[in-house]
């Protein structure tokens, strides 16, 4: 069986292209108008950096930056203040207050030592009363109680969190 296939199928295709070329030449048309319409009407120019000497200029400089170290030898920005008198012994840095802190954990460690010691006594107790029953339930109740307050206390967090900061401000660093 033999088939034949007659015609001409190149104009599929054309229709489609058309129809899309004159909506975009339409949409086209349409923004150009809206651009006409609102130009010049109401724009803000954008802005644009441009430099300005000191000498042109009216206005007076702001502040300046610059790169300095720390009393530890880190890089860090100081900002030196036009406003602010320049200090004679120590150049242009700034002559904030310092402030030390000194964290101290010495009452989470004494609360935690004594708790060991309660731990400690109530275990010894537990065993040397042998005989009487309820006597041993509270011991052991007592022993439950210190023994997760221990578990709660004795860790980092609980550290951290109760740390005790005192400050003090250097006037001469």
């Amino acid at each position: 069986m033999a088939m034949e296939i007659n015609g001409n199928y190149s104009y599929y295709g054309t229709d489609y292209e058309k129809q899309m070329k004159t909506t975009r030449q339409e949409k086209a048309n349409e923004t150009e108008k809206e651009e006409a319409a609102t130009d010049h009407t109401g724009k803000i120019p954008v802005p644009r950096d441009e430099y300005i000497s000191s000498e042109e200029s009216d206005r007076k400089p702001t502040g300046l930056y610059r790169l300095g170290q720390d009393e530890n030898g880190n890089p860090k920005v100081w900002y030196d203040d036009p406003k602010k008198p320049v200090n004679a012994g120590k150049g242009s840095e700034p002559e904030a207050p310092e402030e030390k802190c000194t964290g101290s954990t010495d009452q989470v460690d004494r609360e935690i030592k004594q708790l060991k010691e309660e731990k400690k006594q109530l275990e010894q107790q537990i065993k040397t009363a042998s005989g009487d029953e309820e006597k041993l339930k509270e011991l052991e109740q007592k022993l439950a109680q210190v023994e997760n307050e221990l578990t709660q206390k004795d860790n980092d967090t609980y550290r951290r969190q109760h740390t005790v900061f005192t400050g003090t401000q250097n006037q001469d660093s």
